[in-house]
């Protein structure tokens, strides 16, 4: 009897304490609330799956383009080549804008972006030229990056044309150093940034930029004026002091800002 007393008293010591596991839940009706709720947000994380990825609610029909100047949208869309058919939301826009600034080098800065629940917007910048480089019978553009982008066959206004009188053939002279302590492609960024910096009256009077070396950049008038501007340092301060320059001696032919805090002008 003794032991079946201790047998009784362990097994009354293994059932669970408290209230059944629905009471401690808060009953019946919230425990059903939580069903509810959990098949609730696994029906609405289903049909977003499905409405973003699956139905032809949110897939791409459409592709607008902004910004161009010289390209077409057609031109942009064809190199954008945007997956049309296929859902908005799985569109690798960072892609796109890589193929487009591959294919289109006239594209400086370009935005994808999604348009739901149809499109794709692209969003461009050109290039604009600073400068031309012949090349044959052609002209090579040049931005405000000193970045070759484009080709066409006629000069355009207001663009001046750099011409390079450096030569690595010729043994002395500092268009020689120059040239081979710099390279051309860091001497054509010197001129650019010399474009950057003449005055707008100037600047829409000027034909061309002629580089001789780093230090020995000139510009040309449309009227046979001519600049000595020296390198591509302190520019502002040069453009500042040419434009005083130009009031003081309007008949001059030739002004010299090389070193702007003792410019000169001479000829008449």
């Amino acid at each position: 009897m003794a032991g079946s007393a201790t047998v009784e008293r362990g097994a009354r010591q293994e059932e669970p304490s408290g209230p059944p596991l629905v009471r401690r839940l808060g009953g019946p009706r919230r425990f059903r609330m939580i069903i509810i709720l959990a098949l609730a947000v696994l029906l609405l994380g289903g049909g977003t799956v499905w409405v973003l990825y699956g139905s032809s609610w949110t897939k791409v029909e459409r592709v607008t383009v902004s910004g161009t100047d010289v390209l077409t949208p057609d031109q942009v869309r064809e190199a954008a080549a945007v997956p049309v058919g296929s859902p908005l939301v799985s569109v690798d826009t960072g892609a796109i804008a890589a193929r487009l600034r591959a294919r289109l080098p006239r594209i400086d800065t370009v935005d994808v972006e999604r348009s739901w629940p149809h499109g794709i917007g692209l969003k461009v910048t050109e290039r604009q030229p600073v400068l031309l480089i012949g090349k044959g019978s052609n002209f090579i553009e040049v931005d405000d990056k000193g970045v070759r982008f484009a080709t066409i066959s006629q000069a355009l206004k207001n663009v001046p044309l750099l011409e390079m009188a450096v030569s690595a053939s010729r043994s002395g002279g500092s268009g020689a150093a120059s040239l081979r302590r710099f390279g051309e492609d860091r001497l054509v960024r010197a001129a650019v940034e010399v474009a950057g910096d003449i005055p707008d009256a100037v600047a829409q009077k000027t034909r061309g930029l002629k580089v001789r070396s780093y230090d020995d950049i000139s510009l040309e008038l449309t009227d046979g004026r001519t600049v000595a501007w020296g390198s591509a340092d302190q520019g502002a301060l040069k453009a500042r002091t040419l434009g005083a320059l130009m009031k003081a001696s309007p008949t001059a032919r030739h002004f010299d800002v090389s070193a702007p805090t003792a410019p000169a002008s001479s000829g008449s």
